[in-house]
């Protein structure tokens, strides 16, 4: 059962990081402390939201914009730390909360970005932004602040708003399902060697592979494995084009091998959500949505980029096709 002790987030070590440096002391974390400590960062950071728009005073650089940029410390220090966990070192208890806080964070910002009070300050100084004299940085935070807003459905109606937040919470939910199928066929797939089958690989290698297969029960021969840290260096160094070509093939299926693992119902519903989405807060695509406001901008100046690099790449992979026939 969670604690119901109230939880001290200036004192607790998920949020107040006495480690080494200022960084978290991770012997003092346990996978029980997470769920609480969320709790109650996200109670602060919106008592922390509601001063900033219920501020009687006229909006300004320091009590709306620098107020918004600075709030949600602890809540940045506890989500840090738990997406840490959750993707390098995770297990069920960390993948329960995973789905748990997952909606539960997007549902939160949601209600954030559409809060019409907060926005209405934002806005204020958006649209006086040029007589604000701003120096570049915080005239590119305020750029971006308003344009974020407006891009998490700050201007629909209420129907608008109401059906974006369920949009972005279900497709919260739906990456980390996706993360969670992928992690579970890296974690379940193994293919075992033995000594004959390591020709090309270094020592280093092979004891990962060794520890590998001890951990499965199979002390005394090898597993490569879809981690990164065997993976990789397996399929670099191996003379063996088969054994390379299986776990190759392994690698690239994950989430893709039908049963309660596949992901391929996640993918269709996750694009017809963005597809959604896009198209609620005006946009001709999801691709129009993310790329609007970055370097690039549109799809077609990424198809710009892209294109003849492409069409080299298949040129070069023809003379090579050609080469090793």
């Amino acid at each position: 059962m969670p604690s119901t002790k109230a939880v001290d987030l200036a004192a607790h070590p998920l949020t107040a990081w006495q480690g080494p440096l200022g960084l978290p002391d991770f012997t003092r974390i346990g996978d029980g402390d997470f769920s609480p400590v969320f709790d109650a960062a996200l109670k602060a950071h919106e008592a922390e939201i509601e001063a900033i728009a219920g501020n009687k005073d006229a909006p300004t650089v320091e009590n709306t914009l620098a107020a918004l940029e600075l709030g949600g410390e602890a809540l940045d220090r506890v989500s840090s730390i738990f997406w840490c966990r959750a993707g390098a070192y995770t297990n069920e208890t960390i993948q329960a909360l995973e789905r748990d806080i997952s909606p539960k964070m997007s549902r939160h910002f949601s209600a954030i970005s559409m809060n019409e009070r907060l926005f209405a300050r934002i806005d204020d100084l958006y649209q006086r932004r040029e007589s604000l004299k701003l120096d570049a940085e915080t005239l590119r935070v305020l750029e971006k602040t308003w344009k974020g807003f407006v891009r998490s459905g700050a201007k629909l109606d209420a129907d608008g708003k109401k059906r974006l937040a369920s949009i972005s919470e279900e497709l919260s939910s739906l990456g980390t399902a996706f993360g969670q199928n992928v992690l579970a066929d890296e974690r379940d797939w193994a293919l075992f060697l033995d000594e004959a089958d390591l020709a090309g690989l270094p020592d280093f290698v092979k004891s990962s592979m060794a520890e590998a297969a001890e951990i499965r029960g199979q002390k005394g021969r090898y597993a490569v494995t879809l981690s990164r840290s065997i993976y990789e260096p397996f399929s670099t160094f191996s003379e063996r084009r088969d054994l390379r070509e299986i776990a190759f093939r392994a690698f690239t299926m994950r989430g893709q091998n039908g049963g309660a693992t596949d992901n391929t119902n996640v993918v269709r519903d996750m694009l017809r959500l963005r597809a959604e989405k896009a198209k609620l807060l005006g946009y001709a695509s999801f691709a129009a949505l993310k790329l609007d406001d970055t370097m690039a901008k549109t799809p077609k100046a990424v198809h710009a980029l892209l294109d003849p690099v492409w069409e080299k790449a298949l040129q070069f992979d023809l003379v090579a096709c050609c080469l090793l026939k």
